[in-house]
Order: C-alpha cells, then structure tokens, then sequence
C-alpha cells in the first residue's frame, strides 16, 4: 500500500493520475492478448504470422479493451476471432457479420468461444456480371451501441458501392464516440486500376470514404509500413507476401 500511495502522489505531482485506469486497462487487454495468441485453438501457421501482423500492438493502437461490444467485419478464416472473441468473451460481446461460415462451423464449439455473436447472415456478398470487386447488399448489422468495429484486409475487396454499404452499416451500429478500426494493403495514390494493385487500396481514398461516411479521423500507425514494398506487385506475389506495406487507420464516430 505504502508504494502503491507512493507512486500515486509521484503522479499526482507530475499531473498523471489520470492516467492509471489507461494504464491498468491497457495492461489487462495486452495480457488477453498474449493469452490469446498462445492458445491451442489457433494453428501452428497462425501462429508463425504473429510477428508479421503484430495483434498486441495493433489492438492496443485501435484502443481495444476488454469489456467493450465489438464487431468484426469479414473474419475470413478466423486469424483474428481467434484473438478477439477471447478477449471480450467475459467482460463484453463478441460480434461477426459478413462473410462467417468459416467461424461459425469451426469455432463456434470451441472453448471460449460460446458467447460468439453471428449477425447480418441475411446480407448478400456478390459480384455482378463481369465485376472486379464485391457488391454488398445490406440493410444493417442489427446490432446497435457497438464500442468497436473492426475489418482486417478486406476493404479492396469491395466496389465503390460495396464500400460504402458496409462505411455506413458501419457508422449506424457503432455508439456515438465508436470506434472504426481498418486494416488493408496499400496502393499507389490516386494509382488506376491495373492486374497488380486489385488487393490494394489507396488510404487516401478509403479516408476521403469513410469520412464521408460521416466518421471522423483520429490516428493512423506505421506498424505495418514496409519500406521494400515498391506498391508494384500483387500482394500474392512472391517478391511481397506476407510483407506487404499495410495501413492502419482509426476514425470514430462523433459523439
């Protein structure tokens, strides 16, 4: 207790006191993380892309904790329900929309995972005639008062009108002050569409989107900026997978 009082009047006189429940939740929330991450639910090869993809630093840049409603879009396989279903499970929600069945029919009996939300199974994800990219009918999420909704790599994978479906379900589900955490491969600014840059975006574009979209702009990392990636090749290609330059952008809705 002493050095507990100690510390906190050493904080108090430098102005931080503030800061402590920050520091605990951040603490907390790395540590579910990390527990996460060394279950054996996950693979050996999901395993191998931790260095690569940096979960801890990620989540904790997006402000993720422990107790809060999240949603994630797109889980694909699952590399990152794996982490973040755990997480929540026991102080907040775990939800899912789009593109589940991988999660739903592998995970949803596994332990920790039981309290795992599907949502929006209605939602069509197609592609017309001739299309590049993906259209997205949807109305909702059907799910309101989310703290975070979260999308990992997924955001080239979308029209213009796709895009902006899933932006607004996006803004309508979050709370006021939510979170929008969003992950993807970068392409050359303002670059036309060519055979190499299909699965990436350029971020200048996806922020002039999303905040149109009615979010605002908080932060972005260069956690996942790689210099020799010369925005050339198709993320596939061997020269660049799995090291790919990737930005990590947050914005929030206003309150």
């Amino acid at each position: 207790m002493k050095l507990r009082s100690t510390a906190i009047a050493l904080l108090t006189t430098l102005g931080l006191t503030a800061s402590l429940p920050s520091m605990a939740a951040h603490h907390e929330v790395g540590d579910l993380i990390k527990s996460a991450m060394a279950s054996d639910v996950r693979t050996e090869a999901e395993k191998e892309r931790d260095r690569n993809r940096k979960p801890v630093e990620t989540l904790e840049f997006f402000g993720l904790e422990a107790d809060m409603r999240i949603l994630e879009l797109l889980p694909g396989g699952g590399w990152y329900t794996k982490i973040l279903a755990p997480v929540v499970r026991d102080k907040g929600e775990y939800y899912a929309a789009i593109g589940t069945g991988n999660i739903k029919e592998s995970l949803s009996n596994q332990p920790g995972f039981d309290k795992m939300n599907i949502v929006a199974e209605e939602a069509k994800l197609y592609r017309k005639d001739g299309a590049r990219f993906y259209s997205l009918d949807l109305d909702s999420f059907g799910v309101k008062d989310l703290d975070m909704v979260l999308t990992f790599r997924n955001y080239h994978n979308f029209s213009e009108e796709g895009r902006k479906a899933m932006n607004v379900a996006a803004f309508e589900a979050l709370k006021p002050g939510g979170i929008y955490a969003v992950v993807d491969h970068t392409a050359r600014h303002m670059e036309p569409a060519n055979s190499s840059n299909g699965r990436r975006v350029d971020p200048v574009l996806a922020i002039k989107e999303i905040i149109e979209a009615g979010f605002e702009f908080v932060d972005y990392s260069d956690l996942h900026y790689r210099e020799d990636d010369e925005l050339e090749y198709e993320v596939g290609a061997k020269s660049v997978t799995g090291n790919t330059d990737r930005w990590t952008i947050k914005f929030r809705k206003p309150e």
